[in-house]
């Protein structure tokens, strides 16, 4: 049995993992940078170890560090949180080879997920509909010429490595294609030391919806419903909501047994998320996310299901506790991220927390570290605390949301939480009547409404 945890993360992540191995009985090793030595979890676990200076490629990035932290503290298992090392098949491959539990899918999983080609080739064969495209990596302008003619503009130039928008271009015609694909060549290569990039058939209106599964070595495989992800900027997520406002009944019950089928056919073990773009009925693999995701709370609030315990439970060989007939949604959930942020420039605004209050009530979790006179460090990602409201429907939980918004005082830096006041009083997010673009262009129009 586990018994001792290496969190291999910062924030509110590892705050998040701490305390469902305290609920579990489980004891916790934190390690930090020499920025995050007065953080929370830090505060909170049972050990804590430094690995590095405050650059992540010195610390939380570190495989020698950890994997020397884990050995040190006796951890029998490591969890990677997301972001990090989380989707690293390497980081995977080396804790097992250290006899150390990696609370996560294997490395020949995360491998195969990681590059986009051979996921999107992986889950149709599994049966999962996936974006009209070329059949592997386009070798140049011709060869994407020729896939573009076939399937019809407009199209989407995509790193097969990666991901937060990076080397994607969306091409109108062919004039702009040659250009395209040889700067979203360099640009892959750049941020992800691959250079290979496919192409794609561009939605112009979709929603962004994603499918939560999970996974045992026993082959029980569970859908635990969707969430819609569609309030994005520059392909960063700002808010998310369970049940998507978009779906229908069918197609929720249809594309999930999809998902669940495939997922045991490949034999997948962990948490996981597919995610799709949907649009006039018809959903679109784009990637799968071997990982846990910064928005599993809202499937947690609709299922009762604490997602990071069962990723505890099945790295330490246990079989789910639950059937996909044993699993039953309930009412709304919506999470907005703060970040530390000003919150139309998007300029980051790291610095001291002078007052701190966070909203309370029935259907109301804050998931941060946050504290009064906390420094917010600069080095890392500006995401701060996520709030996230339950309500028995949509309506009570928008009017719970609201309320929680108003509640909550982060003072002394700039946060989001006055864009998330403004959008949750949009007419359209009110009807659920967004995709993936409406955002930008709603920005767009406050910046024109500003001057």
């Amino acid at each position: 049995m586990i018994e001792k945890v290496l969190i291999a993360n910062r924030g509110e992540i590892a705050l998040r993992i701490h305390r469902a191995c305290h609920e579990m009985g489980i004891k916790t090793v934190a390690v930090h940078s020499t920025a995050d030595e007065s953080a929370m979890h830090v505060r909170l676990a049972d050990e804590s170890v430094c690995i590095g200076p405050p650059a992540s490629t010195d610390s939380y990035l570190n495989i020698p560090a950890i994997i020397s932290a884990a050995e040190i503290t006796g951890a029998d298992a490591i969890h990677p949180g997301y972001g990090f090392l989380s989707e690293s098949a390497k980081f995977a491959e080396i804790i097992e080879k250290h006899g150390i539990i990696f609370i996560g899918p294997t490395a020949e999983h995360i491998n195969l997920m990681g590059d986009k080609i051979s996921a999107k080739e992986a889950v149709k064969k599994a049966g999962i509909p996936v974006v009209p495209g070329s059949d592997g990596a386009v070798n140049g302008f011709k060869d994407a010429a020729k896939v573009a003619a076939k399937i019809g503009y407009p199209v989407i130039v995509k790193a097969a490595s990666g991901g937060g928008g990076r080397g994607m271009k969306i091409v109108h015609s062919e004039t702009e294609l040659e250009m395209a694909v040889s700067s979203a060549q360099r640009e892959a290569a750049a941020s992800f030391g691959d250079g290979t990039v496919y192409l794609e058939k561009f939605l112009t209106t979709p929603r962004h919806i994603e499918i939560q599964v999970l996974a045992d070595t026993h082959g029980n495989v569970v859908h635990l419903g969707e969430r819609d992800c569609s309030l994005q900027r520059r392909h960063q997520k700002i808010l998310e909501e369970s049940p998507s406002p978009a779906l229908k009944p069918e197609e929720r019950e249809e594309i999930g047994e999809i998902c669940r089928k495939a997922i045991q056919a490949i034999g997948y073990r962990g948490a996981g998320t597919i995610e799709f773009l949907y649009e006039n009925g018809g959903f679109y693999f784009i990637e799968m996310n071997t990982r846990l995701q910064v928005e599993h709370p809202v499937t947690e609030m609709i299922t009762g299901i604490d997602l990071v315990r069962e990723q505890i439970r099945v790295a330490d060989g246990l079989p789910l506790q639950f059937s996909q007939k044993d699993i039953t949604f309930s009412g709304h959930a919506i999470e907005c991220r703060i970040n530390a942020e000003d919150p139309f420039t998007f300029a980051p605004s790291p610095g001291q927390v002078k007052d701190y209050h966070t909203p309370g009530g029935l259907g109301v979790r804050v998931d941060s570290g946050l504290y009064a006179r906390y420094r917010i460090p600069p080095y890392y990602d500006s995401m701060i605390a996520k709030l996230i409201v339950h309500g028995k429907t949509r309506n009570e939980c928008l009017m719970r949301l609201r309320r929680s918004l108003e509640e909550y005082v982060i003072d002394g830096i700039k946060t989001t939480i006055p864009l998330h006041q403004k959008l949750i009083h949009e007419e359209d997010f009110i009807n659920g009547n967004y995709n993936i673009h409406w955002l930008e262009h709603y920005l767009e129009r406050l910046a024109k409404d500003d001057k």
